[in-house]
């Protein structure tokens, strides 16, 4: 698997992990726990939009 293979599948596997988190986020009746599910989620999705714009070039130095 090259460089890109590799990344997207990270960034995949970061995506389903996050969609993974949203829905124990949903399932659990613990205010807390929702709320600190709902938090990793975020930030995984957040970290892999970021990969993703940075692997296809979208990212520029600021100036």
């Amino acid at each position: 698997m090259g460089m890109d293979g590799e990344v997207g599948g990270r960034i995949r596997q970061m995506r389903e992990k996050a969609k993974e988190l949203s829905q124990a986020a949903e399932r659990t009746s613990d205010p807390q726990d929702r709320k600190r599910l709902q938090e990793k989620a975020r930030k995984l999705e957040s970290q892999a939009e970021q990969e993703s714009s940075m692997g296809s070039g979208d990212i520029f130095p600021m100036q």
